[in-house]
């Protein structure tokens, strides 16, 4: 029996809906995964198997085969635990979906009891969901707020695959999580902890700061310690024009990519302020890996880029800026792909005399 729904992957700040697709043959044993999977995907099964016979579920011996369609795209990551689990359950005859799986995108980590771990990549994958007119998208309850930003989309929070599996059979009713984007943007748009109206005295440089933020221009400090310059940089986004609706949104992808959005939150309404330490290298301040990640300059985007001690910092990590900078985004190229990271900010640097 054939059972079928929706995963995603996501490449740069981008989503691809992935097919997940179980088969159970009567001729044989064993399970298997194929469709270009990593280490991580290949040892969910191990992780679905005991999560499905902690949760009560039988699950079949017969020969089961899990594909990952299209098969030409790694698939990297634990996000497949769930919608192999959901698909393995109905095509092992075990049990009956009231609902159809095919018009939900599933994804979440499960832990060895059932209980569902939050993933990276949500708001890509809730916008590509939307675009290709799925129903709704079945994902971790840490991770609703952020998908429930993109409206027209059902956003069911789960905390378990008991849960998963009682809204998808009728037993257990959740209500689709809707968030008003535009009355947390507002709310939340200039809610700075260090505001620029906080620094007495420094007239001339206050100035200085305030035509660099007006025109977008990068800017140096040079003075002694404790002069203020990493206090005035720190307080330079509570100046700058307020993010409009669609950049908070490019800014949240991004964040949301690299995981480094907090649990339960949404929208950043806030220009970004990165200020990472001079030991940094050039993967790391650029994006890189071997599957591409955003680096510092892209989780500026939109925001403050601050060098502290400019003198410090390698050669090589300061020569590749030099093309971001003026092409406000980055390349990454590998042998399969080649993935876009936007990166317009403001560089501040400061160093002593």
């Amino acid at each position: 029996m054939l059972s079928t729904t929706n995963g995603a992957a996501v490449y740069g700040v981008s989503a691809t809906l992935i097919t997940v697709e179980v088969s159970v043959l009567k001729g044989g044993f064993g399970l298997s995964v194929v469709g270009l999977p990593d280490n991580a995907v290949r040892e969910s099964l191990q992780r679905i198997d005991a999560a499905l016979k902690n949760g009560g579920y039988e699950v079949s011996r017969y020969k089961t085969i899990v594909n990952l369609a299209p098969a030409d795209i790694r698939k990297e990551g634990s996000a497949y635990d769930l919608p192999i689990a959901i698909c393995l359950l109905s095509s092992g005859g075990n049990l009956i979906y009231e609902k159809e799986i095919n018009e939900y995108v599933i994804l979440g980590e499960l832990a060895l009891d059932g209980k569902l771990r939050p993933i990276k990549g949500v708001l890509p994958i809730a916008i590509e969901a939307r675009a290709n007119k799925l129903k709704g998208f079945i994902l971790p309850k840490e991770n609703a707020m952020e998908a429930s930003i993109v409206n027209n989309l059902d956003v069911i929070g789960v905390e378990t695959l008991q849960e998963a599996v009682g809204f998808l059979t009728g037993e257990i009713d959740i209500k689709p999580l809707v968030t008003d984007t535009r009355d947390i943007f507002y709310h939340t748009l200039n809610e700075y902890e260090a505001d620029f109206s906080h620094v007495q005295g420094q007239e001339n440089i206050k100035r200085a700061l305030e035509i660099a933020a007006a025109g977008g221009h990068n800017a140096i400090m040079i003075g002694p310690p404790g002069a203020g310059k990493t206090m005035l940089a720190k307080r330079l986004p509570s100046i700058l024009p307020p993010l409009t609706l669609s950049e908070a949104l490019e800014t949240t992808k991004i964040h949301s990519v690299a995981g480094k959005l907090d649990s339960n939150s949404s929208l950043i309404a806030r220009r970004p302020f990165r200020n990472p330490h001079h030991t940094i290298s050039d993967a790391a301040l650029v994006g890189g890996g071997s599957f591409p990640q955003p680096g510092e300059i892209s989780l500026a985007h939109n925001g403050v880029l601050f060098l502290d001690e400019l003198p410090e910092f390698k050669r090589t990590v300061l020569e590749v800026m030099r093309q971001p900078l003026e092409e406000r985004k980055v390349v990454i190229s590998r042998t399969r792909l080649a993935v876009e990271f936007p990166s317009s900010f403001m560089l501040i640097a400061s160093m002593n005399p």
